[in-house]
């Protein structure tokens, strides 16, 4: 059964732009350029009949687009770093959707995800990394800063089990309003009635 999580897509032009921090790091397993992403909520592996409620609660909400950019780089696992990820410049508006799919996944008694919202784009998985040389490379990149983009959708992503993660799939997409997309809202709301998630 693949894990369901929902994301923000990253667009082309910062996705070159974080191309561009791959490499330098020995132990570095760099995730791919089409596989970039910025996790909302993660929910796991759940049954079909739980997925299509959630996505059914998930096609309420109701948000404006808004800007972010990609701002500095960092690692997580201090003593023994696991990953290397891009960070985002503080958003109340990214928090505050991020917030609200949290909250409907209390209404629906889904698992708490014990991690903390930390909004990041990983770049690569780490295997006996060098902590020395992950601080260096951290350090030589630490100015990095992509060009601010609008988010005009959020998506519900599968992903199945593999080496790194990947390849994503976008299950369904619900634009935000205010986007391009957002007039093509009600067409793509009923394709989505028409199609809910099977597995």
């Amino acid at each position: 059964m693949p894990r369901l999580f929902t994301a923000l897509e990253i667009p082309r032009d910062a996705a070159l732009s974080l191309s561009l921090l791959r490499g330098g790091l020995p132990g570095a397993r760099w995730i791919d350029v089409e596989n970039y992403h910025l996790t909302l909520r993660f929910f796991g592996d759940i049954e079909g009949h739980v997925a299509d409620e959630l996505a059914n609660a998930l096609d309420r909400v109701r948000r404006s687009s808004f800007t972010i950019k990609l701002s500095g780089v960092g690692a997580f696992g201090q003593k023994k770093p696991h990953s290397i990820w891009a960070g985002v410049t503080a958003s109340p508006d990214l928090h505050a959707l991020q917030g609200e799919i949290e909250s409907i996944c209390r209404r629906l008694r889904l698992p708490p995800d014990p991690r903390k919202f930390t909004p990041h784009v990983t770049l690569a998985r780490l295997k006996n990394a060098n902590p020395l040389d992950v601080a260096a490379y951290l350090s030589a990149r630490g100015n990095f800063a992509s060009t601010p983009f609008t988010v005009g959708r959020f998506v519900l992503m599968s992903s199945r089990a593999s080496v790194g993660g990947g390849p994503y799939i976008v299950e369904e997409a619900w634009p935000l309003l205010g986007s391009e997309k957002d007039r093509h809202s009600s067409l793509a709301s009923s394709a989505s009635e028409a199609s809910r998630i099977m597995w």
